[in-house]
């Protein structure tokens, strides 16, 4: 097996959107694979038909495509084990569920409901920690086991509804060694007759995922630490089915958690706490309910991988911005931790302003372009830009630019009282009264730097020093106190709308702190 090139497989379910837990399994996958020039493959998990949801199938491969998490053989791009949609693989499952049959180790069975619920309740009232379809109890069961092979056969021949259970051999220890977790051990009167193939003819997930990932030539199994318990029933799988010599290597991730690291992060956590968990948006088929998405909230794809792979892994050292390239030369299990990762929604904040402050002016241009369109605000290309480099290192978000620059297309109505109290007096008002002359006489070129030194000169000229009226100069033209590159500010409104909103300001400040 070590000389084999390296396969793995993302395998999710179609049964909704794709959990952060989810992506980041899918993107550590794809980076393990991309590093060891292997090949990912996806597989569509669907043996449950109950809990299969129209549209989950579509999501999940635009979500990778989205976040970069390129996909070499699969339901869209074929390959040479099609199909991957494990519904159309229903026949393949049956002759090796009969194999199993036919070498003893797995068995018909043919209890009902009622049947099953008595033996639950007579194991819970006899006290027994383990209540389970086991090596003793199927003993008592209604199955192939404990029923005469004829009486089987009627059965079988009239069309009784079966399941076929694995019939896991006492005394067995059950061992194998997990790239993150070390040596797992576990003893087989642990494990109980997990049911292989259920009563509509479809696998269950223990018994197609193993099939499968053999015959597809899957080389490492990479997933989420919810699968560890079953680990130890998968091994004995490939022992019964003789595929144990080329049983691939586990990886079992940690857990995402809560944004407090107490306990598994929930789509209720996230709607309580206002923040996606899912890679895009989402609309419920059936409820209507809308949960939110990485892409539709704002986050850049790159971001958003770059963050998702930092839960539970890192580099060793103090990096923390990596391209996908980067990551991909970065990742090792050696550094996935064993704990679960901590899901801080300002962290991914973080990741998405730096990703923001690198991406071009012209390429950010564009992207707001249409934001400005839809709130109505006419601006052409020169001012998009002078926008766009004014509040890029500022904000989280595309959106944030337009938010923040607002005060730019509507002068000031109210100013804020604190500031106004504190800072509007005589002084203030002559420097102010000083500089809206300056302003309407001025003829020169009208940059940041020009305006400046316009500034310094006037109240140079007034014996006012710059530092004692910069924040009511702010006041005056912004309303607040605080904010940008306040030179830069009055470059983009230009001079006529600056020497505006110094008169307004002269007008109406006074009138606000006497109503106050």
């Amino acid at each position: 097996m070590s000389d084999q090139p390296v396969r793995v497989r993302f395998a999710p379910s179609p049964t909704g959107p794709l959990h952060a837990g989810g992506v980041r399994t899918a993107l550590y996958n794809y980076l393990f694979a991309r590093q060891m020039g292997g090949e990912m493959l996806l597989r569509i998990e669907d043996t449950d038909q109950t809990r299969f949801v129209p549209g989950a199938e579509q999501y999940i491969l635009e979500a990778l495509n989205w976040l970069g998490i390129e996909i070499d053989e699969g339901p869209e791009t074929g390959g040479p084990h099609a199909p991957y949609r494990q519904s159309e693989r229903k026949d393949i499952y049956l002759q090796y569920a009969l194999q199993l049959i036919n070498e003893g180790k797995a068995y018909y069975a043919f209890d009902t409901a009622e049947e099953l619920d008595v033996m639950r309740k007579r194991l819970e009232a006899a006290k027994v920690a383990a209540v389970q379809y086991n090596a003793i109890t199927r003993m008592e069961m209604s199955n192939s086991l404990t029923l005469p092979p004829d009486e089987v056969q009627r059965r079988l021949d009239r069309g009784d509804a079966y399941v076929v259970r694995m019939k896991i051999m006492p005394k067995e220890d059950v061992r194998f060694n997990d790239l993150i977790r070390g040596w797992v051990v576990v003893h087989s009167s642990q494990i109980d007759d997990k049911v292989l193939l259920k009563s509509d003819g479809m696998p269950t997930y223990h018994l197609a995922n193993i099939v499968d990932d053999h015959l597809m030539g899957i080389t490492h199994v990479i997933r989420g630490e919810e699968w560890l318990p079953s680990a130890p029933l998968h091994v004995l799988l490939y022992r019964y089915l003789g595929w144990e010599s080329s049983m691939p290597k586990f990886a079992h991730l940690p857990l995402l958690l809560k944004p407090d690291g107490n306990g598994k992060l929930s789509k209720r956590d996230a709607d309580l706490g206002g923040f996606p968990i899912f890679p895009l948006q989402w609309t419920d088929p059936t409820s209507g309910d809308v949960a939110k998405g990485f892409r539709e909230e704002g986050y850049f794809p790159e971001s958003t991988a770059n963050f998702l792979a930092l839960l539970g892994w890192n580099a060793g050292t103090e990096q923390e911005i990596f391209s996908m390239k980067e990551l991909i030369d970065s990742f090792s299990f050696e550094r996935v931790h064993k704990a679960g990762a901590r899901f801080d929604i300002q962290k991914a904040n973080w990741f998405n302003q730096q990703y923001l402050k690198e991406r071009p002016i012209e390429v950010l241009a564009e992207e707001v372009k249409p934001l400005f369109a839809s709130r109505g605000i006419a601006v052409n290309d020169q001012q998009v830009a002078q926008v766009v480099q004014l509040l890029k290192d500022r904000v989280y978000f595309v959106r944030d630019i337009v938010e923040e620059s607002l005060f730019l297309f509507t002068a000031p109505q109210e100013y804020d009282q604190d500031v106004a109290v504190k800072k509007w007096n005589e002084e203030a008002v002559t420097a102010i009264s000083g500089l809206e002359e300056a302003f309407g006489a001025y003829e020169g070129e009208f940059d940041a730097e020009h305006i400046k030194q316009l500034v310094f000169d006037t109240l140079t000229a007034m014996s006012i020093k710059m530092g004692k009226v910069m924040q009511v100069l702010r006041l005056a033209l912004t309303g607040v106190g605080t904010g940008p590159d306040l030179m830069m500010i009055m470059e983009i409104l230009g001079r006529q709308e600056v020497q505006e909103r110094l008169k307004g300001a002269i007008d109406r400040l006074p009138a606000q702190i006497r109503l106050a």
